[in-house]
């Protein structure tokens, strides 16, 4: 199997920064993209942002406006969310995806942790 694990979420204050780590194990034969989602209380799972094998290519969501930064290291199968000027509506739980298989001539799954708390309050 394949386990996702986040880390670095926590309570900051109003214009404040965080980074969120993401690593993923087990057995991954290739990893294809690798991404944040974010969910508030009563509130659908968004995208934050997200990466792909092709080319490094990055997607933002329209809130992050530059404050946002992903970033990725093959090598240890981890993904970062630098997150700055963060304010209140940033409040969620914050979700790491990995798309990877497990093995060739396998499709791709997509494979979720657990999620990190992000409180933005003063």
């Amino acid at each position: 199997q394949v386990q996702v694990v986040e880390s670095g979420g926590g309570l900051v204050q109003p214009g404040g920064s965080l980074r969120l780590s993401c690593a993923a194990s087990g057995s991954i034969f290739s990893i294809w993209a690798m991404g944040w989602y974010r969910q508030a209380p009563g509130k659908q799972r968004e995208l934050v942002a997200h990466i792909d094998n092709n080319n490094w290519r990055v997607r933002y969501a329209d809130f992050v406006k530059g404050r946002f930064a992903i970033s990725r290291e093959n090598a240890k199968n981890t993904v970062y969310l630098q997150m700055n000027s963060l304010n209140s509506e940033d409040t969620a739980v914050y979700y790491c995806t990995v798309e990877a298989t497990t093995g060739r001539g396998l499709v791709p799954y997509d494979y979720w942790g657990q999620g990190t708390q992000v409180t933005v309050s003063s």
